[in-house]
């Protein structure tokens, strides 16, 4: 679970504008942090289905916002890929 200091600085990070809490890219860093979490808590707690359950709605939702940035602005999509140090 992130706490407000560490989503407000993931938030200052990958912000287009000051007041920019929603965007496509904001969500995508967010998502991408709770992933990291998730799957490390998962290492621990093999049999833990439901959060692997929630871990892959995480991804999926992930993944639909990645194509839509790809779509509309290649260029953002390409920094954002890069700064989050993600595949594709």
């Amino acid at each position: 679970m992130l706490t407000k200091r560490v989503k407000a600085g993931i938030i200052k990070n990958a912000a287009l504008h000051d007041l920019d809490t929603g965007s496509a890219q904001v969500q995508i860093s967010i998502l991408s942090r709770k992933i990291e979490e998730l799957t490390s808590h998962l290492k621990k707690n093999q049999k833990d289905f439901h959060s692997r359950r929630g871990l892959l709605q995480m991804v999926a939702d992930r993944r639909s916002h990645l194509r839509y940035v790809e779509k509309n602005d290649k260029r953002r999509y390409n920094a954002l890929i890069k700064q989050l140090g993600l595949k594709r």
